[in-house]
């Protein structure tokens, strides 16, 4: 009786030990809170260089939460999505830099305060003279448009009589106030605390002027306790001095003495690098065949100083924006200007080069000294430049017309024989083409241009960004910026061994890779005909199978193949497939690939075509002799059709062979291509594509003498 009595106990013990532990786990699982916060706004959150996500405002939250005894399940969702999830109840608060407002206060509940905002002025660093607003009479003070800050300047500007300067964006501020445009800037306090935390060359001046203050949110009526908790938090750090503590880690005044460069850890081996091939004298390859310019040479020394591995590709502008958008490519750097409608789509780095667009005329050309010497004549521009656009804003007002050119070397072309009277490009373009002996004068002072960014896919590789701003910072600092850009822009390019502005010098210094283009254009055409035959000669014996389903295959496939275009074609193999495959194409494959697809379509069309040309009645003579369809097509038709069909054969290799040169376009360097490098280097258009010509010419005439010779054989 006793044992069972025991028994008993024991199972009840057993039960409410359980019941308890389950009841400890489920209050610790109350104690799990899912917090939204923004994406982008630092220093309140943000990504760090191994993908996570710090800042002010994570960092208190955390702090708090370890304070507080709960957890905290971060979710980075950007601020309109986190408001939604707040109300929706997908999260049980929000921290995003959020300021409390009455107007939030009728859907949320706030916490006290934990950080007030407000506006700062900021000068250059080491700038002793500005100490106060009154300080600003006469001098130029920026701000970004729209801003709590252009409305502060634009309230003030008759009492302390400065003149104001807007931009849209925080990297235009800080660089106007590098060169000297602006001698003062405004921005919000945080903001402007982070920058010089990061490198900028700033020093913050005065009080700041009191703003907005930041909150933690929850919906309102709801976890009222995660409030209290908070706040309970929040004072607990302002009292232990851990809350200076975590700010000043973001935020810094600019006033201490300047730090060394940060060094930024990278998250992988190596980055790829893609850039334009022929943007001199930015990127361009040199007399030995290696490419140089400014961003080459910026690029390889931040590398250095950050301990970095790079690869570079030079595929041309726009393969190198579609190599980014497509992950082929990590960044780019290419002489990019920095615009609105490019940060959708990239994360840029602060500006490396301050560009401008100038006018130039042909040397001893004294009638042009001014825009308005320019009515009834003639400006060339490249397409979709920032010199276009100037030419167009501007033509009602000089009285000019415009002609659009695609490269810089057929604007120099156009100049020399008189088909225009002046052309616009940007500044270091057209100096660096005087240092390369065109006769060019620029009579009229540049203008003020866009600034050029090394750029990221939006929200990937922000390691790779920091890692730039820094080596530039410090490049910047130590005056070896300076050097490489004087490097480019005064003097132009290292010389030539041999002056390529004579045909035989061009010879010289450039026949290697003249041949390695020609090379790679053979390869490109043998290994694509090849493949292309085997697919196009079955494709065109199943268009003349007996067999419905096959005529009907062959049909769509070549109907497919040949109504795209063979451009868009190797852009989707290149950029577009990767992305539904899941992994990279080479360039070299996607080049043979697209070549194959285009040139089988049309072999299976002349495989048909010889087929058809047989008369009909030796096929229905055969078959009533006994013969198999098969045994047919081998020993009667096909022998007779391959003599038809062998000069079109020859005519579609030639045709593969021209084909090559739309390559160019994913980043392909066959004869063409190498022939564009070539010119952005020496500029001489004229010497090097009618080699090239003469080459192709060559090439094609032997290929036609050869099909002439196969079918007298033949027959």
């Amino acid at each position: 009786m006793k044992r069972k009595h025991f028994l008993l106990s024991f199972i009840v013990m057993m039960a409410s030990l359980l019941t308890f532990s389950l009841g400890q786990n489920a209050q610790a699982e109350e104690k799990t809170y899912t917090i939204g916060t923004d994406l982008t706004f630092a220093p309140f959150e943000f990504q760090d260089s191994k993908g996570e996500y710090v800042g002010i405002d994570v960092d208190l939250l955390q702090a708090i939460a370890d304070d507080q005894d709960f957890k905290v399940d971060l979710k980075p969702l950007g601020f309109d999505s986190a408001i939604q999830a707040v109300q929706s109840k997908q999260v049980d608060g929000m921290i995003a830099g959020m300021s409390i407002t009455d107007e939030r206060k009728k859907s949320f509940d706030f916490s006290e305060p934990y950080f007030d905002s407000g506006l700062q002025m900021a000068v250059k660093k080491g700038n002793n003279t500005i100490k106060d607003y009154n300080d600003l009479k006469g001098k130029t003070v920026a701000a970004k448009v729209g801003t709590e800050s252009a409305t502060f300047l634009e309230k003030n500007q008759e009492k302390y009589d400065y003149t104001i300067k807007n931009f849209d964006d925080a990297t235009g501020l800080y660089q106007a106030l590098e060169n000297g445009e602006a001698d003062a800037i405004f921005d919000d306090y945080p903001v402007l605390g982070y920058a010089i935390t990061n490198g900028q060359k700033l020093q913050l001046v005065g009080e700041k002027e009191k703003g907005s203050s930041y909150g933690f949110a929850v919906k309102k009526g709801q976890n009222k306790e995660l409030i209290e908790q908070f706040n309970a938090g929040l004072k607990e750090l302002k009292n232990s001095g851990k809350y200076d503590e975590i700010v000043s880690k973001y935020i810094s005044t600019g006033a201490e003495s300047d730090t060394t460069m940060k060094k930024i850890q990278p998250k992988k081996k190596s980055y790829v690098i893609a850039s334009d091939s022929t943007f001199a004298p930015f990127e361009f390859q040199n007399a030995d065949g290696k490419y140089e310019g400014i961003d080459v040479d910026l690029v390889n020394r931040i590398a250095e100083l950050q301990d970095f591995n790079i690869e570079f590709k030079f595929i041309g502008f726009s393969s190198a924006v579609q190599a980014v958008e497509s992950g082929q490519a990590d960044a780019m750097i290419a002489g990019m200007t920095i615009t609105d409608e490019r940060e959708k789509s990239f994360d840029f780095s602060t500006p490396y080069f301050n560009s401008g667009i100038q006018i130039a005329v042909k040397k001893g050309n004294d009638s042009i000294h001014s825009y308005e010497d320019l009515k009834d004549k003639k400006v060339g521009a490249k397409i979709g430049t920032e010199s276009a656009d100037f030419l167009e804003a501007n033509k009602d007002k000089y009285d000019y017309s415009i002609k659009y050119l695609d490269t810089t070397d057929a604007l120099y072309s156009a100049l020399e024989i008189g088909e225009i009277d002046a052309m616009m490009d940007d500044y270091p373009v057209i100096g660096y083409g005087v240092a390369q002996k065109q006769p060019l004068e620029t009579p009229i002072p540049r203008e003020e241009g866009g600034k050029y960014g090394f750029a990221v896919k939006k929200d990937k590789n922000p390691e790779l960004i920091e890692m730039f701003n820094e080596g530039l910072a410090e490049l910047k600092r130590t005056g070896e910026y300076d050097e490489i850009i004087g490097k480019y822009v005064k003097d132009g390019s290292s010389e030539s061994k041999v002056d390529e502005s004579t045909f035989m010098g061009m010879i010289q210094n450039n026949w290697k890779r003249l041949l390695s283009g020609l090379w790679m254009t053979i390869q490109l055409t043998l290994i694509s005909f090849i493949l292309a035959l085997i697919v196009g000669v079955i494709l065109g014996l199943f268009s003349a199978s007996p067999s419905k389903a096959l005529r009907i295959l062959s049909t769509i496939y070549v109907d497919i193949i040949r109504g795209i275009p063979l451009m868009v074609l190797a852009f989707f193999i290149y950029f577009g497939l990767p992305g539904i495959l899941g992994f990279n194409i080479p360039v070299f494959l996607a080049g043979i690939i697209t070549l194959t697809l285009n040139a089988s379509a049309y072999i299976s069309e002349i495989v048909r075509g010889g087929i058809n040309a047989v008369p009909v009645g030796q096929m229905e003579a055969s078959r009533s002799l006994g013969l198999s369809y098969n045994r047919t097509m081998q020993k009667i038709i096909l022998p007779q059709a391959i003599k038809i069909m062998i000069p079109s054969f020859v005519n579609q290799f030639v045709i593969s062979l021209k084909d090559t040169t739309i390559l160019s376009a994913i980043g392909l360097i066959e004869l063409l291509q190498t022939g564009k490098i070539i010119v952005a280097r020496n500029l001489q258009s004229t010497m090097v594509y009618f080699v090239i010509a003469m080459m192709y010419l060559i090439l094609i005439t032997a290929l036609t003498k050869l099909a002439k010779v196969l079918e007298k054989k033949v027959k």
